[in-house]
């Protein structure tokens, strides 16, 4: 016997309680699938917005290297570093090589960075340690700069921006007096998750127009690296900046 003509439709042949089975399950399916497709946009859509954020965050870092070796690199500053040099060598030829090594440790950190943009605490101290020991030959008793973080603080094997320090002890040197009788006293502190870099002012009667780029290039890789801010201070007598130590996962050489 034939209980399913031909002619009828699937939902004839489908009675009682095969209804509320078929109805249902069907919508599951359709449902599941829906959200698999939704799922998966949603996914590439976060994928995609990461990836431009990192391509971002990589072209700033670029860029920032860029003008740091431009800043660093460019002609007065090794050619005040190789008269420093010269003139070592033939009075105090044991300094003089203790400037080249600075020197070399200084330059070659310039140019060689790992590809996160990012360096530990310990590495930029290092980096801070040859350049201002560089400026202390060259300025002696008129420049003092000393590092309050001991060398088992837990922070230094946390990381900061690449070349997130030196820039702010160079335009601390850049912009204020130096003499014997009143000294620049710069320091680099540790307070809380910051590390402030600080200095004495007294501000040169003659100085070149700054444009405040650094500051706010560095502004912005920490917007994009952390969402943090840099915290600038000043009034009549010192002027500081403090930046955020970044945790571990942020490194990646």
């Amino acid at each position: 016997i034939n209980l399913f003509p031909p002619d009828r439709t699937v939902i004839d042949r489908i009675q009682g309680w095969r209804v509320y089975v078929f109805v249902p399950y069907t919508s599951l399916i359709i449902y599941a699938f829906i959200y698999l497709i939704q799922n998966f946009i949603v996914h590439q859509y976060e994928k995609n917005r990461i990836q431009l954020e990192l391509l971002k965050l990589q072209s700033i870092n670029t860029e920032t290297i860029n003008q740091l070796l431009r800043q660093q690199i460019q002609p007065h500053f090794l050619f005040n570093a190789l008269n420093i040099l010269k003139s070592l060598i033939k009075k105090y030829p044991h300094t003089a090589e203790a400037y080249l090594m600075r020197l070399s440790d200084f330059l070659r950190a310039s140019i060689v960075r790992n590809k996160s943009g990012l360096a530990t605490v310990k590495e930029e101290l290092k980096l801070c340690g040859d350049y201002m020991e560089m400026q202390r030959i060259r300025f002696g008793e008129a420049l003092l700069y000393n590092v309050q973080i001991g060398a088992d603080d837990a922070c230094l094997q946390n990381t900061l921006p690449f070349f997130a320090l030196q820039p702010l002890l160079e335009n601390a040197i850049k912009h204020n007096e130096l003499t014997k009788a009143h000294p620049l006293t710069i320091s680099i502190t540790r307070n809380g998750d910051y590390i402030l870099v600080r200095n004495n002012l007294q501000p040169k009667k003659n100085t070149e127009h700054s444009t405040g780029s650094g500051l706010a290039n560095l502004r912005e890789r920490y917007k994009m690296l952390s969402d943090d801010d840099i915290i600038i201070e000043a009034s009549e007598t010192y002027f500081s900046v403090s930046v955020k130590i970044l945790n571990h996962e942020y490194y990646h050489n």
